[in-house]
Formats: C-alpha cells, structure tokens, sequence
C-alpha cells in the first residue's frame, strides 16, 4: 500500500467503528493507570473503573459532572483545575507533570500526570483527557525514571534535612548538568525545583494539619528559614503560608 493511501484507509476504518467510545475500553486493562476525560468546565464525563474506585464511586451516572473538588482537598483541586484550564486555553498539552497525588491508603505521594486537549469535528477545544500513574510504576517502566529512582527516594525520604545537588549528583555518579538533564526528561524540572516542590507539599499538609508556627514549619521541612518558605512558597503555589493556611484549614477533606 502507498503512502497516500495510508489516510483513506485509516478514515474508513474509523467510519466503520462509528465511535471512538471503543477505546475507553482498553484503559480497563491498563495496571495502574487512571484515565479520565473532563469537558471545558473541568467536570468528569468518564473514567476507567480503576480510576471510579480510587475516588470511591461504583456508579458512572452518580460520577459524570462530579470534579476535582468533590473528591480531594480545595489546595490540590484548585491546583488539577488550574492545569486543566491550561491545557484547554492554550490547546497545547501538559506531559509527564510531577504532582503529589493520593494512594488508595490515602496517603500522599508522587504521582505523574498526562493531560492532552480533546477537540471536537471543527477543531474547538472541548475539553481533555490524560491519566495518572504512580511514580513506582512510571519507574519500572521508564528509562528515564529508573535513572533517577534512587535519587527520588533519596529526595522522598529526607527532603526534610539540608540535600546539596552536588551531592546528589555524586550519589548518581554524573554531573550535577547531568542530573538536571536527567531530571528535565523524565518530570520537566529541575532536581532543585523538584526537591522545592516536594518540601512545599509536606509544609502544605502541615500548615492545614496542625497549629506549628511557620518558622518551625520551615526548618520542620528542609528550609534554612520562614523567609526562605515563604519565597519558595509563594513562587509555587501563588501565595505565602499564612495566606494558604487562611484560605484552606477549613477546606475539603480527601
């Protein structure tokens, strides 16, 4: 077969399916992974049944319509709906995104995220799709995360003391350049921004979770003062601690 008959092929074969609909299937079989596809509004139309689970719904009538909001905590939805937005405003795609996200004991842990434009027959965006997978499981099967993987542990495990990308980077055997590339593939940050980015999730549970004062937070959690937590606090997040703590302690639960 020619080339050029490569898309009346694959447009036939489409018109004889009549529906798309047909692939949701095949995340049914996906270990791991939970797909999901929003309209522009960011309200669930569907999802695998491992996804429907996790978020505790049997039912796929009582769960379309339903969002973030309704399943997780006011700071982590606003920050899923706000990646959301993008990728329906820009049409442009959001891939291998780094985000806590929780386990089906309820505990937070690393989490990455696809998230893709869906279109409609005039090109519109309508919405998105993607899917989450854990972390241990984009490392058993990536390249690129199994060079990391110790690195992430290590970062997962003691991001609360002082960690000097130097030495870092000696526990990997590379550069510090190296690590950075390394850590630019596989999550589209930096080791800094991602070590940041682990300490901020740990300070925003505990901003929420309990009454510490924000300078014992931030040495709690690997920052060298309240100041150094608040400008890192504020860069990620949008606002500082004390404006988070306001706008959340009464937020939803999980």
């Amino acid at each position: 077969m020619s080339r050029s008959e490569s898309p009346a092929l694959q447009r036939e074969f489409f018109s004889q399916m009549g529906t798309t609909q047909q692939f949701r299937s095949l995340f049914e079989h996906l270990p791991g992974v939970h797909f999901f596809v929003k309209d522009r509004q960011s309200r669930l139309i569907c999802a695998n049944r491992e996804l429907m689970e996790r978020l505790g719904q049997t039912s796929e009538e009582d769960f379309v319509g339903t969002s973030d909001f309704d399943y997780f905590p006011t700071h982590l939805a606003e920050r899923f709906i706000r990646d959301d937005q993008l990728v329906v405003t820009t049409g442009q795609p959001l891939l291998n995104r780094v985000e806590f996200w929780y386990t089906p004991q309820k505990l937070l842990d690393w989490f990455i995220t696809n998230k893709l434009p869906v279109f409609d027959t005039r090109g519109q965006v309508i919405g998105l799709m993607g899917y989450v997978r854990s972390y241990e499981g984009a490392r058993q099967q990536d390249l690129y995360f199994s060079k990391i993987a110790r690195i992430v542990d290590h970062i997962r495990m003691h991001h609360h003391q002082k960690i000097a990308v130097t030495d870092l980077a000696k526990m990997a055997g590379v550069s510090p350049r190296q690590l950075h590339r390394w850590f630019h593939e596989a999550f589209g940050v930096s080791v800094q921004d991602f070590l940041s980015k682990t300490r901020i999730q740990s300070a925003s549970e505990a901003l929420l979770d309990s009454d510490r004062p924000l300078a014992q937070i931030a040495v709690d959690f690997g920052f060298c003062d309240q100041s150094a937590l608040t400008r890192q606090f504020t860069r990620h997040v949008g606002m500082t601690p004390h404006q988070f703590r306001l706008k959340h302690q009464r937020g939803g639960s999980v």
